[in-house]
């Protein structure tokens, strides 16, 4: 993208050149061409209506689920914020905002006696779960979900039901440009008390099984094709990416300042240091050692996006 490319005005925040590492949770990346942070809605809307078609856009969550590669990201990266982040509770229907944090939403779902409990240790923002199917014990964001709300890249506003988003193992499909601004789930009723307490079970087994203070974007590679999925009937849960990385020998592998972690080895992790071409590479080195070892792909659960470094120019 030009530099000198003219930007529509805004309400809200834009910035050229913005560094991106301090906005993800492996604090690796490089610059945006351009950080968008809308006032609110129509905000949103009018920017991106107004913004050449051929500029690109990527919508970003809190950074949980994410490497951006260290040469950055062309275009405009959009970042949700204050204006985004509202949850209401009416009667079984839940409404949140991109930008609400899966674990409050499970919180005031249940203090409203309704159960989203499955959010409650899930890491980031509504928009990134309902665009990866986020999902932990058994439960998904397919099974909760009634629709979306979006702004598409010509700045129109649109609701989608959820089997608009063809929802699928970590994954969606929703329209090429589309910022995801609002969800609606079907939250079931339930006693707040015992929700509260299935919450902090929850929390303690996560704690206990998972490096929750360690640098890391959550799981990094998808349990194996045929062995998890949205959770429908009959499919088999056994084999975990995990267990194969592990049996592979790969637990506390190291590239750098990037180590597969030694209390869960399915958790990539910038132990300090690390760039994202290290994490990038250490994570495709133990998915070859491991296609070696057992002949199971493993695919990414963490989105890469963005450009390498720019090589070195020879001196």
């Amino acid at each position: 993208m030009s530099p000198d490319l003219p930007l529509p005005p805004v309400r809200g925040t834009l910035t050229r050149d913005r560094p991106l590492a301090d906005l993800t949770w492996l604090r690796v990346g490089g610059p945006a061409d351009v950080l968008f942070q809308p006032a609110d809605e129509a905000d949103l809307a009018a920017f991106l209506a107004a913004l050449p078609p051929d500029v690109p856009v990527f919508p970003m969550g809190v950074g949980s689920n994410l490497i951006v590669r260290d040469g950055g990201i062309r275009g405009v990266v959009i970042r949700l914020g204050r204006g985004f982040n509202g949850i209401e509770v009416d009667g079984a229907t839940l409404r949140a905002g991109a930008a609400a944090l899966d674990a409050h939403v499970a919180r005031r779902a249940a203090e409203a006696g309704r159960d989203l409990t499955f959010l409650r240790t899930i890491p980031g923002a509504i928009g990134g779960a309902v665009r990866m199917n986020a999902g932990c014990y058994g439960s998904y964001v397919a099974d909760q979900l009634r629709a979306v709300r979006v702004i598409g890249r010509d700045g129109t506003a649109k609701t989608l039901q959820a089997d608009e988003l063809h929802l699928a193992y970590r994954s969606s499909r929703l329209p090429e440009g589309a910022v995801i601004v609002e969800a609606m789930f079907d939250a079931p009723a339930g006693d707040p008390a015992d929700l509260a307490a299935r919450m902090e079970e929850q929390l303690a087994k996560r704690d206990a099984t998972q490096p929750t203070k360690d640098r890391t974007a959550g799981s990094t590679f998808r349990n194996p094709a045929g062995y998890s999925s949205t959770g429908a009937a009959g499919d088999s849960h056994e084999l975990k990416a995990w267990s194969v990385i592990d049996k592979a020998g790969l637990r506390g592998a190291r590239l750098g300042g990037a180590v597969m972690n030694e209390k869960h080895p399915n958790f990539l992790t910038n132990a300090g240091g690390a760039t994202a071409a290290e994490l990038e590479q250490l994570g495709e080195l133990v998915r070859k050692k491991v296609y070696d070892s057992s002949g199971i792909t493993l695919e990414w659960e963490i989105m890469r996006v963005g450009d390498p470094a720019p090589e070195a120019s020879p001196e």
